[in-house]
């Protein structure tokens, strides 16, 4: 007798999906369960951190920004040193109003994008094939685990040599030094995904683009979330670095040319740009990273 397939009705696909991504529903306490357990449903974690206020992270600048302005109102920090926020709000009007800094923090900006579009999808696909394939795993993983013992600083006068010191070689480098956290956050989460909802789609007898639908890809974007948050950072630290070789454009090749007539306050406009862009980026990331994993309680939620 041959065997009937009948495919999955949508009703089972979503709680397969869901069950993938989703931790198991919590167990009501019982009457004499302990005080951190029914303080923590109510709302009040005892041992907790308490309740996340969205301006905290505001603290730390606003302090060392206290701390500057302070020094330099009292001449404690030399401005020949270190510039005064004052004049360094000042400076930065003036960069914007002659279109200096705009223009090469869009040429930057094109840089990023474009080093950490190409790098995530590079580490996505590396990752699928690695964690979906026994063949890729042994191919892929053991060089990226190689390239994970090796800094990124240290092949930039190989791709010098291969590339020259134009953009081909900048963009490469920001590639690179994506690759690396998307691939292994992603392929770790993908080589974490519970069996048992393995086991459940064989028995719904889901076919392979719906196990990877509703399984895989969910299943795996924690895991990439996380590393695409720090790609997007080590992407502006290569961008500091490779801006050093003989740019012509850009916020390094700005604080370059600053450097030469010993205008620190123009480099400390770059510098405030880097971490500006830096941390805005980071946190766009984990806007999105909010709304997609919003389901999930932390300890930091």
């Amino acid at each position: 007798m041959s065997q009937l397939t009948i495919s999955a009705p949508r009703s089972i696909l979503h709680s397969v999906r869901r069950a993938a991504i989703e931790p198991a529903s919590p167990i009501d306490p019982a009457p004499d369960a302990p005080t951190l357990v029914r303080s923590t449903q109510r709302g009040h974690n005892r041992l907790g951190l308490g309740k996340a206020d969205r301006r905290g992270w505001l603290v730390g600048p606003a302090l060392l920004l206290i701390y500057w302005a302070a020094g330099s109102a009292t001449d404690f920090i030399d401005p020949r040193i270190l510039p005064a926020p004052w004049t360094t709000v000042h400076t930065a009007i003036g960069l914007i109003a002659d279109g200096r800094l705009p223009a090469n923090l869009l040429v930057s900006l094109v840089r990023v994008v474009e080093g950490v579009a190409i790098g995530t999808v590079v580490g996505v696909v590396l990752a699928l094939i690695a964690g979906l394939s026994l063949v890729g795993g042994y191919i892929f993983d053991s060089l990226m685990q190689l390239k994970r013992a090796i800094p990124v600083l240290a092949v930039i006068p190989f791709f010098i040599l291969w590339f020259g010191i134009g953009e081909v070689m900048k963009e490469s480098i920001i590639v690179l030094a994506v690759v690396t956290p998307v691939y292994l956050q992603t392929h770790n989460a993908l080589r974490g995904i519970d069996l048992r909802y393995v086991e459940l789609a064989e028995t719904t007898r889901l076919s392979q683009w719906q196990f990877l639908r509703h399984i895989v890809l969910p299943g795996a974007l924690p895991g990439f979330l996380l590393g695409f948050r720090f790609a997007v950072l080590w992407a502006w630290l290569a961008l500091v670095v490779v801006e050093q070789f003989n740019a012509t454009s850009g916020i390094g090749y700005m604080i370059n040319l600053a450097e030469i007539y010993a205008q620190t306050d123009v480099m400390l406009v770059g510098v405030v740009t880097y971490a500006v862009m830096g941390a805005g980026s980071e946190a766009l990331v984990r806007v999105l990273e909010g709304r997609l994993l919003g389901w999930r309680r932390t300890l930091a939620a």
